[in-house]
């Protein structure tokens, strides 16, 4: 408390005026019933002066001059402002329980930021995912700035994701919280998660909570699933487009009673026509046909929470020559893949009414994933099975203003994979520890210091140590930092698979170690009023450092090497971006990124030169604007985005091989290696779509200006040659304008 203030006069000698003390009880209603609110905050709106109630919800709290604007908040719960008029009356004030999602501040409508928490947290919402055709999630961030997506090569449909400068690998990718995009996934594990099925997506920048682990080394990225006891009883999509690929999904819910409910998600789609734009023999775009389900069931009381079920999918992929363009006897050049991939999952918590404060729950999940693929002749087949659990406990320390996080997890990989007559077995066995404490200091600042031990099997224990900070600088500017260690085991040909696509040579040189690196970040919150409306601008800067990390060299003509990093690898991302709303239902949002990725390369031929990281666009722009007429009966979008120039390897060859051995012999040094700078190139889609009751029609299309690379593929014409390559050069669309329709239809409850 603050000391008794002291009044003095000239002529009166000084007396103690005592304090004035509001006192109050703060209550919540469980079951109908009001119950004391423990540790919930009390302080004077614009000043320092707090305090929290005690065990029996009772608080006391000093009068001051500066205000008589007294708030009451806590977690979870609704903030209720008070206006003291009379400082003898006893307070009572019942929270409600939140039921909107208060802790998301939409600045302009187009970009949400988590005002609560510390990490840079943007959220896509079902509105935002609705501005394109979003099929799966790999089409889910055309709109987004932080994100951007490309294909690997010319041939096999694999989608890649950039994360501040670096690739999706570096990005822990869950689903409800539960590790998914990884490992043999990673391939095409985002194609495995259609649009209907997303409720929202998390975008958080920099290192994660340690309680998620460890492999978050530069994002995390969130995604929440259709419940079983969501509002839609029926919501069922149907899409097409100018390419021949058409699929459908349907999701079902039903509540059984007051505490179960069940839910069904479903998902088919094909492309069967073989598309080649550029006529250099090979389909632009891989046939394919995916079968795609979960089924799960939820529980729900006021005490006990679980959800569980299974997850189903199904996926061949054919790709390579147009069958019409090979000569008779001349054999033809295929990729094909199947994959097959099980999941059993669930989640199970611990509630307490009396305590909202506190819980514990478990995460638990397994799943079998077989992938089979040719190249040609030439076979790759990978067999991944892993399991994974997360026991959480959070409570708080005195309270709310001191809380912890807790617990344990374990993760079991075990890995089996063959190319050509090379296989390659490894088991993972990783028990880890982890702890987490958040300091609040009304709602101006916010500290989370995590740190976790995992006791690899093969590599040793890993530190993992986050920070996290986050200061209100006023009601409209946010500042963040943050700060931590990632760690991960790679895998060199599933992250790496297009590269398969060409006649490389792979060679693996020493024992390949775990990727570590250190990321630090800051960014800054600002929302203001332009020309009388609201807008927002938010800038950020994060620098990745590795201690180690793998390295994919392309930069020789007909060899793929992986090695561990000798010498330095950073990357440095900058990002600003501005969101407006000018007039109501107008959106605009404009943003600038900016990468310097370099990397030291040459260690199996004993140089270290830094050089930029290939397939990176040092800059790229984004401009989104969006219209709707009231009530959402017409709905119009366009996005735009300029992608600059980036580097790829030169193709041209300054050595001599070996044709018994397939050894070259280099006379030349990465440090007067030739390589070649891709043009910059526009992309623009647009998308308008008509409401109804239960009903809403779309059409659309994607890369409107047609822009497209005329020759991704390295000497097509001799598929079996030494040159072929359909990856190292494949920078930017392959196919054209592609023009879409579909419909969302929608039961709800």
């Amino acid at each position: 408390m603050v000391p008794a203030a002291w009044a003095q006069t000239d002529s009166i000698p000084a007396v103690p005026v005592p304090e004035i003390f509001i006192k109050g009880t703060v209550q919540e209603t469980v079951s109908g019933r009001l119950t004391p609110l423990i540790g919930a905050n009390i302080y004077w709106a614009g000043t320092t002066l707090g305090t929290s109630t005690d065990a029996s919800g009772r608080f006391s709290i000093a009068t001051t001059s500066r205000t008589n604007r007294l708030v009451v908040s806590y977690v979870g719960y609704r903030p209720d402002t008070l206006t003291i008029a009379n400082p003898a009356a006893e307070v009572s004030v019942t929270l409600r329980t939140e039921t909107t999602l208060q802790e998301v501040v939409v600045q302009a409508s187009t970009t949400q930021i988590d005002r609560m928490s510390p990490i840079q947290t943007e959220l896509l919402t079902t509105r935002t995912l609705a501005k394109a055709a979003c099929c799966n999630l790999s089409e889910s961030f055309e709109t987004n700035a932080s994100v951007s997506v490309s294909y690997g090569d010319a041939v096999t449909g694999a989608k890649q994701i950039q994360m501040l400068g670096l690739s999706g690998n570096y990005v822990q990718t869950n689903v409800e919280n539960i590790p998914t995009i990884r490992g043999l996934a990673s391939t095409f594990g985002l194609n495995y998660v259609p649009g209907t099925w997303i409720s929202s997506i998390d975008i958080g920048k920099g290192v994660g909570s340690v309680v998620n682990g460890y492999e978050g080394m530069s994002g995390q990225i969130n995604v929440e699933l259709q419940k079983p006891d969501a509002r839609e009883r029926v919501y069922a999509n149907g899409y097409v487009n100018s390419f021949g690929r058409v699929e459908g999904n349907l999701n079902l819910s039903k509540p059984l009673n007051d505490r179960w409910s069940v839910g069904v998600l479903s998902h088919a789609s094909t492309l069967r026509n073989q598309i080649d734009q550029n006529g250099d023999g090979f389909m632009d775009m891989p046939l394919y046909t995916q079968y795609n389900g979960i089924m799960r069931a939820k529980y729900s009381s006021e005490r006990f929470m679980t959800q569980f079920g299974v997850k189903a999918i199904y996926e061949d992929r054919l790709g390579g020559q147009v069958a019409r363009r090979v000569p008779p006897g001349v054999v033809r050049y295929t990729f094909t893949n199947e994959t097959r991939r099980f999941e059993w999952f669930s989640k199970t918590a611990k509630l307490y009414p009396e305590q909202p404060y506190k819980g514990l729950g478990l995460i638990l999940n397994a799943v079998h994933h077989d992938q089979n693929s040719r190249f040609s002749y030439i076979p790759y087949d990978g067999r991944q099975q892993s399991l994974y659990g997360n026991l959480i406990y959070q409570s708080i320390i005195g309270n709310t203003n001191h809380s912890f996080k807790t617990g344990i997890s374990y993760l079991l990989d075990d890995y089996r994979e063959r190319y050509r007559d090379t296989l390659m077995t490894r088991t993972e066995s990783v028990p880890g520890v982890f702890g987490e404490y958040t300091y609040k200091y009304l709602e101006k600042f916010t500290l989370v210091a995590g740190a976790r031990a995992d006791f690899h099997n093969l590599f040793g224990t890993q530190l993992t140590p986050r920070l996290h900070l986050k200061y209100d600088l006023n009601n409209n500017v946010i500042l963040r930092a943050s700060a931590g260690r990632g760690f991960r085991v790679p895998n060199a040909l599933a992250e790496n698979y297009g590269y398969l696509v060409s006649s490389r040579y792979v060679f693996f040189t020493g024992r390949l170690r775990p990727e570590v690196s250190w990321n630090y970040g800051l960014s800054l919150t600002n929302e203001f009023n332009l020309f009388g409306e609201k807008a927002s601008l938010i800038v950020d800067y994060y620098r990745t450092d590795f201690q180690n990390q793998l390295i994919a060299d392309l930069e020789h003509p007909g060899e793929l090497h992986f090695y561990n990093l000798n010498g330095q690898s950073f990357s440095n991302s900058f990002q600003a971006e501005v969101n407006y709303e000018p007039a109501k239902r107008l959106e605009f949002k404009l943003a600038y990124r900016l990468f310097d990725v370099r990397q030291s390369m040459g260690a199996p031929f004993g140089e270290s030169v830094l050089l930029p990281r290939m397939m990176v666009s040092r800059d790229r722009v984004l401009f989104n604007a969006g219209y709707a007429l009231p009530y959402d009966k017409w709905k119009f979008d366009l996005t735009v985005q300029w992608n600059g120039p980036r580097r790829i390897p030169t193709m041209q060859r300054e050595d001599a091989h070996d044709l018994e051995t397939h050894e070259y012999t280099h006379d030349y040094s990465y440090r007067n290696m030739i390589w070649e700078n891709t043009p910059g190139f526009y992309n623009v889609n647009a998308q308008v779509s008509k409401a109804f009751r239960d009903w809403e029609l779309y059409l659309g299309g994607e890369n409107l200006t047609g822009f497209r690379q005329l020759d991704p593929i390295v000497a097509p014409q001799n598929p079996f040659g030494r040159d072929f390559d359909a990856a190292g050069r494949a920078w930017g669309p392959i196919t054209g304008r592609m023009i879409y329709a579909g419909f969302r239809y929608k039961l709800k409850y």
